[in-house]
Order: structure tokens, then sequence, then C-alpha cells
């Protein structure tokens, strides 16, 4: 794999970590002001954000070479 083959550029990865904390925050207080579920839209939204974090953070690791033996 390649040094530079990153998802996610060091700003790209700052703001994925604001718009993560600020869904996952806001989340319950859309379901207490609301009647519906329209709160599940932030729950999903913050889902998505802290899997791109995850793939990210697996793609920044270095490969190990013979770990799966």
């Amino acid at each position: 794999m390649r040094e530079d083959a990153r998802l996610l550029s060091t700003r790209q990865r700052r703001f994925a970590w604001a718009g993560f904390g600020l869904t996952a925050a806001y989340a319950p207080v859309v379901a207490y002001l609301s009647a519906d579920g329209s709160w599940l839209l932030n729950v999903v939204v913050a889902g998505i954000v802290g899997t791109l974090i995850l793939a990210d953070d697996a793609s920044r690791q270095p490969q190990q070479a013979g770990a799966d033996q």
C-alpha cells in the first residue's frame, strides 16, 4: 500500500470528527423535541461518519506482512 493512500486529509478528518460529535450530540435533542422518528436520521448520519473515520484509521495503519499466518 502506498504511503499516501488515505481516505481523508487531516483537515477532512477534523471536519469528520466535528460532524460526528455534533450529530451524535444533536440526536437526543431531536428525539426529545420531536414526536416522530425523524431523530433516527441523525443517528444514521453519525453512524456513517463514524464508519468513515474507522475506515480512515484502518487505511493509516501500516500493513503487517504475514499477520494472518
